[in-house]
């Protein structure tokens, strides 16, 4: 029988039940904290998590979790963990940490003490006073909450936000995590319409047609566990075979306009990084935006206007689109992120709903427009 491990699939603030619900799509229970969620499974559910969340930051393997409250205890019960089922003598084992409401709030002292301690763990395991730190990375993290410490090792290496598709991006770019996010708390349905108006470097349309042609968002990139010895090669080649036989091949109907050229081109080239260059990309000022038959959603991140130099125009931008959508999108959904809290004064609206997100380290509202349900 395979061993079981715990993990944590890491989540912005307001989006933990989301990157829940993905968990549970998966076969797994959960167990829901702030800006985490904790599920069990064998090394296949890492590895799965790593491969099919689109909505989470990180998937971390806890090694240990424990009452602590002084420097010592910290070292023993750091020290009495199985380190050596992990990290191989080359490995690489950089120590990050954080403190929050803790007796131990010295977050440099916590990571040379947990540093320390795996050392001379490892210093009887190996039966050597020196580790070169030159292989595959395990990163560690101590992190602190009311005195209970939790240590983990990160299996993802770059977060999940981090598809392989964007290597170039405008320049306040959207996390592809918090994108799918966006698209998830949506109506939409994929034989659905789906336009962003303000498309950027097209992250929206591309994180909607890798959900709607059921494409693993972590298919194309690499993770740092892959690195690791002990999680065997085969059953990472197995879950990619899987996951591609998985993809449908269906007919999208997803749309992004930009006013700026520059930034069609560059959602063009993403696409096709993402494998889906069916998205329709096209230069438009949200003025203009050109009706489309049927009905469908608008999903969007709009300049903010938090600098004094923006603020008219991105208020200009706000009314602008409210008269276009009611012009020419009456019986869609609409669903716009901002910080600007003018926005439906300016949009000419109230939302039907708002849910209050971060963008970064940016606290927003995303105001939902429901459609009109059709007599």
């Amino acid at each position: 029988m395979s061993k079981t491990y715990t993990y944590i699939a890491t989540a912005t603030m307001g989006l933990e039940s989301i990157v829940a619900k993905e968990i549970q799509a998966l076969g797994y229970d959960t167990e829901v904290e702030n800006g985490k969620v904790m599920f069990e499974g064998p090394i296949e559910a890492m590895i799965e998590a790593n491969l099919w969340l689109r909505t989470s930051d990180r998937v971390k393997l806890v090694i240990g979790k424990f009452h602590t409250d002084t420097f010592d205890d910290l070292f023993e019960q750091t020290k009495a963990l199985p380190w050596e089922e992990f990290i191989p003598v080359y490995g690489e084992f950089p120590v990050d940490g954080r403190s929050v409401k803790s007796t131990l709030f010295s977050i440099s002292d916590c990571q040379r003490i947990v540093k320390k301690a795996i050392v001379e763990r490892l210093k009887q395991t190996y039966n050597q006073d020196w580790f070169q730190e030159e292989g595959p990375q395990f990163k560690i993290e101590v992190a602190l909450l009311k005195d209970e410490a939790t240590l983990t090792i990160d299996t993802s290496g770059e977060g999940l936000h981090k598809r392989g598709y964007r290597y170039l991006h405008s320049m306040a770019p959207l996390k592809e995590t918090l994108a799918a996010a966006l698209i998830k708390l949506t109506n939409w349905r994929y034989d659905q319409v789906l336009v962003d108006p303000f498309c950027g470097s097209g992250t929206i349309p591309i994180e909607a047609s890798l959900m709607a042609k059921n494409i693993a968002p972590g298919l194309y990139r690499n993770f740092a566990s892959e690195q690791w010895s002990w999680v065997p090669e085969q059953a990472w080649s197995e879950a990619r075979a899987k996951a591609k036989e998985k993809i449908n091949d269906r007919d999208v109907h997803i749309y992004g306009f930009d006013k700026d050229p520059e930034m069609v081109k560059l959602s063009e080239n993403n696409a096709e990084l993402a494998h889906v260059p069916e998205i329709r990309f096209s230069r438009s000022a949200v003025d203009q935006l050109p009706a489309i038959d049927g009905r469908g959603v608008l999903v969007m991140n709009p300049p903010y206007g938090t600098r004094l130099e923006d603020e008219k125009a991105v208020q200009k931008i706000y009314s602008q689109l409210g008269t276009r959508v009611r012009q020419a999108y009456d019986d869609w959904s609409v669903y716009v992120l901002t910080a600007n809290e003018q926005f439906e004064s300016l949009y000419g609206a109230d939302a039907t709903k708002k849910r209050k997100l971060y963008n970064g380290n940016i606290k927003t509202d995303y105001y939902q427009y429901w459609a009109k349900r059709k007599r």
